[in-house]
């Protein structure tokens, strides 16, 4: 689904690559010198910390990207609990590069009760 939102845009897609070091979930680039990659985390993966502090620097390495962006799902408020501690652990509270996608489906009024 994220793949359909870049139809039509000059930016180059690439899902799953992989430039060494473990596959990136997707590599956004206009030419070899504007490359982001974007990762997407379940908040339940229990090595959420490690991964938000560790694997995408090493994933832009290997990658020659100078950016990256953390996309974070939680389907309860027990997981952004969690997720809200870790950034905050992490100092990435207020971060431009981190995306929280809120998938609760008991917070918000049913579509066709509104």
């Amino acid at each position: 689904m994220y793949r359909l939102t870049w139809y039509g845009s000059s930016s180059d897609v690439t899902r799953e690559a992989n430039d060494g070091r473990g596959p990136a979930d997707f590599k956004i680039s206009r030419g070899a010198k504007d490359k982001t990659l974007v990762e997407f985390k379940l908040a339940k993966n229990s090595q959420l910390k490690r991964n938000l502090e560790k694997q995408t620097a090493i994933y832009e390495k290997a990658s020659d990207a100078k950016r990256s962006i953390k996309v974070i799902v939680y389907f309860s408020e027990h997981e952004y609990a969690k997720v809200m501690r870790i950034t905050k652990e992490l100092g990435l509270t207020n971060s431009p590069d981190l995306v929280l996608i809120n998938a609760r489906n008991d917070d918000k009024p049913s579509g066709s009760k509104a």
